[in-house]
């Protein structure tokens, strides 16, 4: 008697966690546009790696640290890791507590992502921005630079990728919402472009 081979589905994603729902026209513009913007500085990662590799090498190979290779580390890395925050959200890959989500129908996923955008994502953008666009306009103001004699000189530029971070954020739950709206009340009308693919 032969054994019953079974179909391997190792290759089919668990996408559980996701939301089972089609974008809309105005929302996969938006989400080409944060894919392409996340996808460059992703780069950065590469160019953040590098000067740590040179950092550690003068420090522990020659004996020379410096405090303009490390600022930039950390001016690098925060960059980077802001301008991610968007590039995680429009792929459905940030961090979720999955505990109940996971047993919802995908009606009520929607209203809870639809809730979680009103009423918390975008408030905080808000208030972010509202607190960060004078903080980077006091920095730039007044020249902000390191206190460190050979450090960056232009304190100002991270404060400022705060603010570009939090409207990309913006932009990317703007984008959710309208998969949410579209997906509960069929405005606007959803196309046939899997979320999350470009």
């Amino acid at each position: 008697m032969k054994n019953k081979i079974e179909p391997s589905v190792s290759h089919i994603p668990d996408n559980s966690h996701h939301l089972d729902i089609k974008t809309t026209r105005p929302s996969y513009r938006l989400d080409c546009l944060m894919d392409h913007v996340g996808r460059f500085f992703s780069w950065f990662w590469l160019i953040t790696m590098a000067v740590i590799l040179v950092s550690v090498i003068a420090r522990y190979v020659f004996g020379q640290g410096s405090i303009l290779l490390e600022e930039m580390t950390w001016h690098f890395y925060g960059v980077t890791w802001l301008v991610g925050l968007s590039y995680a959200l429009v792929h459905d890959d940030h961090v979720r507590v999955d505990l109940f989500h996971e047993r919802f129908s995908c009606r009520t996923r929607l209203w809870v992502e639809l809730f979680g955008i009103l009423f918390l994502m975008l408030p905080f953008i808000g208030i972010v921005l509202y607190d960060s666009i004078p903080y980077f306009m006091d920095s730039f103001g007044n020249a902000e630079r390191s206190p460190a004699p050979d450090g960056l000189p232009a304190r100002w530029l991270p404060k400022m990728f705060i603010v570009i971070a939090f409207v990309f954020l913006a932009i990317v739950a703007l984008s959710r919402l309208l998969k949410c709206t579209s997906g509960l009340f069929g405005l606007p009308k959803s196309i046939d472009k899997p979320m999350g693919r470009f």
